[in-house]
This record gives structure tokens, sequence and C-alpha cells, in this order.
């Protein structure tokens, strides 16, 4: 006996209606549609927009000024306003001024930041041993107190050190040392070691949480494995614990490197005064001096070497989905390593980083405030003068810093400008960061975040100098600056 089932057709009306809706067949009409039906990456292309309009314009901008003539230079090039020229590259790049403007400021740069990258590793992965995979006292408080220095801005240990070590060579005052009666070398009042030495404790918080929060999930049943196989410790950090560790360090290594090549005020402070320039200083001789052209093209070369850092993070980044330890169960990744006698060491090397890092500088800074003549240490020479005087002797502050409506003014000025600037940073970075980790399109999320790091490679100065540029006048929703 045979069963016929009849299977009626759809409606004509219905089947109309489906046939206009229907996305093409293909791989690409599927990836089409599957990209439309995710709401997300609808959020991630209007981010795209504004971020472009934000970002991307200004920078390009400020890198098209490296290849046109500017009004004041239309004379020595011989060349109408905006027309093409290489007379920039040329002046950066090969002219006799290129040492002072380019060449010495690069080598410069990069002495100070493998010398600042090297020590923060070194510190900071030592810290972040001691506080996540060791039993030495005081880890929880720390784990918060050795993060202190970054919250500092770097430019507060750069006048710290130069009140300690500041040599009368340059002029002015003394330094706390010289006034005592001690004195100081000029390589260890300006220069690359005080410059070095201050990025890695201002840096160095980067490599303790990123390489602490890497050791805290860190499986240590890995280490426990190789060691009953037989392979000593050395061999042990260089086949296991490194290559999993190596994508936080990449991470650290991008960061500070790309911090370096903006930071400004440690570079200014201690460089100038031995006429030493930095990529930042110099572009900012170049902006003060009304050549954009020069600053321009200064701006390219740290941005492309900060593009290669980048490059080399987010590959990196790709290589650490290789170190993934699949188990049916979890492994030992909170167990620590009893230091017995030394642990009473451990403890006092951290408290002797928290002591140079933040104890030593700020007490530095607060002393400064209440001495009428430095490195003097006598009662008579401590006053509150400077805090709740009238009628001071100094050029722009007749009265104490609490007095003092203009102070007043700067300090509001900065509370409502960078609260607002928290608040919009974390509200837009919660969406872009929703926006790259949810987005089922790869090339969406990966390029919203490699658009979002952009900034941190351009100098603050540069960017400022862009933004002036590009909105002078009114472009669309933002006003004229």
């Amino acid at each position: 006996m045979t069963t016929s089932i009849i299977i009626p057709e759809p409606p004509k009306g219905r089947s109309r209606r489906r046939r206009r809706h229907r996305v093409p067949a293909g791989p690409l009409g599927y990836r089409l549609r599957t990209a439309w039906s995710d709401p997300t990456n609808a959020i991630g292309i209007l981010a795209l927009i504004l971020f472009a309009y934000l970002i991307v314009a200004p920078v390009v901008s400020l890198l098209t000024d490296g290849v046109t003539v500017s009004r004041q230079d239309t004379g020595i090039t011989q060349q109408p306003e905006g027309s093409l020229t290489s007379y920039y590259l040329w002046r950066v790049l090969v002219s006799p001024q290129a040492h002072a403007i380019f060449w010495g400021p690069l080598v410069n740069t990069l002495v100070i930041a493998v010398g600042s990258v090297v020590l923060a590793l070194v510190i900071g992965f030592g810290a972040a041993w001691l506080l996540v995979r060791t039993d030495m006292w005081g880890r929880k408080w720390f784990a918060t107190a050795l993060i202190v220095p970054y919250m500092l801005p770097a430019w507060t240990f750069a006048l710290a050190w130069l009140t300690m070590f500041k040599s009368r060579s340059t002029g002015g005052q003394a330094g706390w040392l010289e006034a005592i009666g001690i004195t100081v070398p000029a390589w260890l009042s300006y220069g690359h070691l005080p410059i070095i030495l201050i990025f890695a404790i201002h840096f160095t918080p980067f490599v303790i949480l990123l390489v602490g929060n890497a050791l805290k999930r860190f499986d240590s049943t890995l280490e426990e494995s190789s060691r009953i196989l037989g392979a000593s410790r050395l061999r042990t950090a260089a086949t296991i614990v490194v290559p999993i560790l190596r994508p936080s360090l990449i991470s650290a290594i991008t960061l500070i490197l790309a911090k370096v090549l903006g930071e400004f005020g440690v570079a200014y402070v201690l460089g100038l005064p031995a006429n030493m320039n930095v990529l930042a200083t110099s572009l900012y001789r170049s902006i003060y001096s009304n050549q954009p052209g020069t600053a321009s093209v200064i701006v390219g070369a740290i941005v492309l070497i900060g593009a290669i850092s980048l490059w080399v993070d987010i590959h990196f980044l790709r290589e650490a989905k290789r170190f993934v330890t699949i188990s049916g169960k979890s492994g030992s990744s909170g167990a620590v390593s009893q230091l017995g006698r030394t642990r009473g060491l451990a403890t006092a090397a951290c408290a002797v980083l928290f002591t140079l890092s933040v104890a030593v500088p700020l007490t530095v800074l607060t002393l400064s405030t209440v001495m009428r003549v430095p490195g003097r240490f006598t009662p008579d020479n401590f006053t509150l003068e400077y805090w709740v005087g009238t009628g001071l002797q100094t050029i722009g502050f007749p009265n104490g810093i609490l007095l003092n409506a203009d102070v007043w003014q700067a300090a509001w000025n900065s509370f409502w400008i960078v609260g607002l600037a928290s608040i919009l940073a974390g509200f837009v970075g919660l969406i872009a960061g929703y926006v790259i980790v949810r987005s089922s399109s790869r090339a969406l999320s990966g390029t919203l975040r490699q658009m979002l790091f952009f900034p941190y490679l351009v100098p603050g100065i540069a960017f400022a100098a862009a933004y002036l540029s590009l909105f002078a006048v009114q472009r669309g929703p933002i006003p004229a600056l």
C-alpha cells in the first residue's frame, strides 16, 4: 500500500513578498545577510564613520601639510601655496639641518625608548611575579600601591628629579644635593639617564598590570609537569612561561613605546637644559616656530614607528591563540611559591620600589613648596607663604596658591575638562569595546580597534595642531576652534 503526501504550495502573495527580501545566493550574499542581521555591526559602522571624522581626518590633514607648500614657504620653494612639494621631506631628512631636526632626536628617542622598555620590563615583571606567584607580605597592599606612579603625571617625577639633582651649570638655583655640598655630574642631572629612569618608574605599572593578570590566569600545573619531566627552571621558563606570557609582554612594550614617542614634558624639562632633543620636543619647536610642513613630516615618522609597533602587537595577539590550555578541569592557577627566608627580602624590595617611585618624589615636591631656599633644612627656611601668603615677590603669583583666583580657575578648568573627558571616554570606549569583542565581522572589529588605538601613537601636541588646522572654521557639528 502506497501513501501519498501532498505538500501545498505557499500562497502566491507571500511567495512574492519573500522574493523581494531575498539576499543573493552565494558566499558574499550569506556574509552580507549575516552581518546585517547583527545590530552590533550597524553600531560599529556608525562608530567607524564618527572616528574617521574625529581621528583620521585631522591626522590626514596634518600629514598633508608635509607635501604641500604653506603660505610662509612660497618664496623658498618658488611654488604657489597648496601645490605639491618635496621640500619638507628634503629639509627634515637630507638637508644640513636634518641632523638637528630629525636624525639626532630620532636616535635619542630610540635610545630612551629601548632603555625605558627594558628597565620597566625587568622591574615590572619581577614585581608582578612577587605579587601574584609568591607568599610575600602585603601583596594586596602593594598590588594597589605600586600602580600609583602611573596615576601621577610623568612631568611631576621630572620636577622632583630636577629639585634634587639640578646642576647650577645651567643657571638658576641649585638643587638639593648641590645646596648641601654634593657635586652633581651633568649626565645625572639632565639627558638620557634621568629620562630613562623616570619613564621606567612611570610605566612599570603597565607591566605589573598586564603581566600580573596573565600570571593569574596561568596554569601552574604546566610548570609542575615540566619539572617532573626533568626540565630545569631556566628551560621551563623559556619554553613554558615566556611563550604564554609573550602576548602580554608585547602589549606592554607597545603601550610604553607609544607613550615614550609622544611624551613631551619629561624630555622638555630634563632634555633641553642639556640641548638634547627627542622627536616630541623637535615637533614642539617646529610647531612653535610656525613650520607646519616640518612638523607634519616629524609626525609622520612618529606615526610610522608607532604603527610598526602596533602591527607587532596585533601579530602577537593572533599568536596568543596558539597558547591555550584545553583540559577537562581547572588548573591550579592560584598556586604560589613559598619564599621561606627570602620572604622579608622580597617584601623589602617592593617597599623600596614604592619608596623610590611614590614616597620620595611626592615628599620632595611637597617640601619644595614650604622652603624659601632649596636644600636648606633649617627652621627659619620653612614657610607657608607660598600657600597662604600675600604680597609675594614672585612673578605672576602675588598671593599664595590658596588665595590666588587664577589658580582656582585653572583647577576648576582641569577638573571639569578631565571629568567630562573621562565620562565620554568611558562611554564611547564601552560601546566600541562591545563592538570589537562581539561583532561578527572580523574586518569591522579589527579596523575599529586599530583606529581607536591610533590617537595613542600621535603626540597630543600634534593632535592639537591638527584640530586647529582642520577645524579653524566650523565643519559640520564641530564648531570653529
